[in-house]
């Protein structure tokens, strides 16, 4: 019941082809090994509308972002990458982990809820958002 709660409550979000394109090939990838992971990713990319990389709309949460938001009444800041980028200490988190799903699509001002995999409620509400004039590939 509370997870059908929270879908009726997603908000809508935009993607860049290029990060769609690339995303969804790494979810392919992750199917096998992370199913779990591959699916809520999948899910995201499947309910996102998807623009031309020029028309993503400013402020919106892309790969290579730097994303300041608010999750438990506490602030953070992260840049957004692809998995072998991540470096929690350096401030970059994977789009793989809960919150980089979570995030990506989003603008600012927006939020999304979600249920961890303990089951909790999680939270968390974009603040602002910069981009990255670089953006590797997974």
């Amino acid at each position: 019941m509370a997870d059908a709660a929270i879908r009726r409550r997603l908000p809508v979000i935009a993607l860049a082809r290029s990060d769609h394109e690339r995303l969804t090939n790494l979810s392919d990838l992750l199917a096998e090994r992370d199913p779990a992971t591959a699916d809520w990713l999948a899910t995201e990319l499947d309910r996102a509308r998807v623009v031309a990389d020029h028309r993503l709309p400013e402020g919106t949460v892309r790969m290579g972002s730097l994303v300041r938001f608010r999750m438990n009444g506490e602030e953070r800041q992260v840049r957004l990458v692809y998995p072998g980028e991540a470096d929690i200490e350096a401030g970059r988190i994977s789009v793989l982990t809960p919150v980089g799903t979570a995030l990506i699509g989003l603008k600012a001002g927006q939020s999304i809820d979600w249920a961890g995999s303990d089951g909790r409620a999680r939270h968390i509400e974009v603040l602002a958002v910069e981009h990255s004039e670089t953006v590797t590939a997974a």
